[in-house]
């Protein structure tokens, strides 16, 4: 059996390389990768240019109306009232929310928005939310006990 020394260099070769360029292939693939993960997620629009025509992103609630009780409840709130965390009062839970709410709304706002010790934290740990979304959320809970 005779020994091809050239042709056994030549494969070693062109495994080498190819070896080299998949590195090279996925490095560049990681490196986009990266690139898209840390790519800012807005800009900022000066009044009277290009971009004040474009539309608001619709995650972003209206200036008017702010977001929706329900979908506050469910980003934020259903964390721990959905399976009652730390005593939370679970949502359509009439018996447990009964000495909450006897205690009247604005109560159970300032609760929401200030927190109540041991277990609410302040502002449900929404520090996006705004008074009056936290406000609609307490609403929605509320009005899941009729």
């Amino acid at each position: 059996m005779e020994i091809n020394v050239k042709t056994n260099m030549k494969k070693i070769g062109f495994i080498l390389v190819a070896v080299l360029m998949a590195g090279f292939a996925s490095a560049s693939s990681i490196e986009s990768e990266i690139a898209e993960r840390i790519s800012k997620v807005g800009e900022v629009c000066v009044e009277g240019g290009d971009c004040a025509t474009a539309a608001a992103p619709s995650a972003m609630a209206s200036a008017e109306g702010g977001a929706s009780g329900e979908s506050v409840y469910t980003k934020t709130c259903a964390t721990c009232h959905a399976i009652g965390v730390a005593g939370a009062p679970k949502l359509g839970d009439m018996p447990a929310w009964e000495p909450r709410t006897a205690k009247g709304i604005d109560v159970l706002y300032d609760s929401a928005i200030n927190g109540l010790a041991p277990g609410m934290p302040a502002k449900g740990m929404c520090f996006t939310c705004s008074d009056d979304d936290l406000k609609a959320a307490v609403d929605y809970m509320v009005d899941s006990l009729k």
